[in-house]
């Protein structure tokens, strides 16, 4: 890579890891602050405003991708931020889960995902496309380690409005970012010739990739509405000192990412290191089941979660660009995107309700359920070609 194309990778990495501090950053304490909150102890509630985000992100990814192909990336990457900033400072404002609520459906409205990988790939050229998106993905890991580490110690110190104006601040500054720091590209209708939006609704090996990120974020967000209560209560660690599991745990994850992506990318084992990942997941699953009896025991599956999500969080954006045709690119991660985001909503809303009226149990086995049916599509993948330069 060259050091623009570095630089511009790194920028969009910061944009776009603003859209995942929206998933992140509340995931470890909110189930905690929620008890404050009138009606708080209703995890049906709890499980929807965590999801909620995704709600909105699912109903507009795909407005979003097709605007972006047609109007420009920035133009729509700026109003989602708009978006995204107003309805963190209506969270941060409100004293009740509903209110809560309300924000995060319009932070979901800063759908920027789609816009700002359109643009990395509009940006990279396609030997190093995968190098860009790795680093997009990387960036998502690192968010979720800055949530995971952060969010505690933040909690404790200005609480969750702060936390929530704090995401504000940010998205205001990236549209600094956005405007002035990075090249803009120009807007592209798609042609006639080129497959329509069903064509890429349609397309096989597309599908069952955003299959399988529907499946990732339904199960990361399930195990979430319950996770951070059982640290606490069966880990015995205060809510201020949950960064002394997470960041170990996030940290040495990263060390198995790259050589992960060497493999998959380089020697052509792609779809070997991707249903691996799906299988590990699967474990972690089962660990958390049977044997997640002691600190030391959790941090073990938290690292074998981590390791797995990143490897997938970072290879599926790279497979949907290389899949998709150059001028619907917006529309096809419009769809990724879309899926991603109903997984995001439905994962905490059925994890509310299955904690609520089941237990914790009953999420692990759905998740693992799940997992096997995506392992299953995953194994029949046929991967892109291997890029040698």
């Amino acid at each position: 890579m060259t050091v623009d194309e570095r630089c511009t990778a790194l920028l969009l990495a910061f944009v776009f890891s603003l859209r995942m501090l929206g998933i992140f950053l509340i995931l470890p304490v909110f189930s905690l602050y929620a008890r404050e909150l009138p009606s708080g102890n209703n995890m049906v509630l709890v499980g929807l405003a965590l999801g909620a985000y995704g709600l909105t992100q699912m109903l507009l990814q795909i407005v979003y991708g097709v605007a972006s192909d047609r109007f420009g990336r920035k133009f729509v990457i700026v109003f989602g931020l708009l978006l995204f900033a107003a309805g963190s400072y209506v969270a941060a404002l409100s004293t009740d889960i509903y209110g809560i609520i309300i924000g995060r459906v319009l932070q979901g409205g800063g759908a920027i995902s789609v816009a700002v990988t359109a643009l990395a790939a509009d940006l990279a050229r396609p030997q190093q496309m995968t190098k860009t998106m790795v680093i997009i993905g990387s960036s998502i890991g690192l968010m979720f380690a800055l949530s995971m580490v952060g969010a505690p110690l933040l909690y404790a110190k200005v609480g969750m409005p702060g936390i929530f104006f704090l995401m504000g601040s940010l998205s205001l500054l990236a549209i600094f970012v956005i405007t002035k720091m990075i090249e803009d590209v120009p807007s592209t209708s798609r042609q006639p010739g080129w497959p329509s939006f069903v064509g890429v609704v349609k397309h096989p090996q597309l599908l069952r990739i955003n299959f399988g990120v529907f499946i990732l974020y339904l199960v990361q967000t399930a195990m979430w509405v319950w996770l951070p209560s059982a640290l606490v209560g069966e880990g015995g660690l205060p809510a201020d000192e949950l960064w002394k599991i997470y960041l170990p745990a996030v940290l040495a994850s990263f060390v198995f990412l790259a050589p992960a992506i060497v493999a998959a990318e380089k020697r052509g084992r792609m779809k070997f290191v991707f249903n691996a990942a799906i299988v590990l997941l699967l474990i972690v699953q089962l660990g958390f089941a049977f044997f997640a009896d002691g600190p030391f025991s959790q941090f073990v599956w938290l690292l074998l979660f981590f390791i797995a999500f990143n490897i997938l969080e970072a290879t599926q954006p790279s497979l949907i660009a290389r899949f998709s045709p150059a001028d619907a690119k917006g529309a096809a991660l419009g769809v990724y995107n879309t899926t991603q985001s109903l997984g995001l909503f439905l994962g905490g809303l059925l994890g509310g309700v299955l904690v609520q009226r089941v237990g914790t149990a009953s999420v692990l086995w759905t998740s693992a359920v799940l997992i096997v049916v995506w392992l299953l599509v995953g194994l029949t993948m046929v991967m892109p070609a291997v890029r040698r330069k």
